[in-house]
């Protein structure tokens, strides 16, 4: 029989286990990874002034083909006085952003019973900005235009 006490070793806390190979050295830290909200903000902002230009330049096109423009227009060729003011050939001045149609400000709302417009004119002697405004005082009753004038670049004005 053995004449010595075998060694008892006690741990004060459990055992980890150990590596089986040493770890390699990081050669680079991670890759710091971009957020990603500015590119989703952008691409929305992007997105809603696409959006807000479809429809600024479908309604200004509504408007241009619609019969109220068309009688206007009509009207203005075949005033004598406007065509010595403007000369001949009078059409409504191109923009550059909307590829050559013109920008009609206003509103024509006919069911509600009012036209509100002003758009530029463009003759081979000048040019001036034309304003149309006509109501309906009630439903079935024809429309009375309240002003319907061109005021020409030169400050004269064509009562129309």
């Amino acid at each position: 029989p053995p004449t010595e006490e075998p060694h008892v070793e006690t741990f004060s806390a459990p055992s980890k286990p150990r590596l089986y190979y040493t770890r390699p050295p990081l050669k680079a830290d991670l890759p710091h990874i971009q957020k990603r909200w500015p590119f989703i903000l952008a691409f929305a902002t992007l997105g809603v002034s696409a959006w807000a230009a479809f429809l600024l330049f479908a309604t200004n096109q509504e408007k241009l083909s619609s019969s109220v423009v068309k009688h206007i227009m009509q009207t203005v060729r075949d005033n004598e006085e406007l065509k010595d003011m403007l000369g001949d050939a009078i059409r409504p001045e191109p923009a550059w952003y909307l590829n050559g149609d013109p920008w009609i400000n206003g509103s024509i709302n006919l069911p509600q019973g009012n036209v509100d417009l002003s758009f530029r004119l463009k003759g081979h002697q000048g040019s001036g900005t034309l304003y149309f405004t006509s109501i309906r005082k009630g439903k079935g009753q024809p429309f009375t235009p309240l002003r319907f004038r061109v005021i020409g670049d030169d400050k004269r004005v064509v009562n129309l």
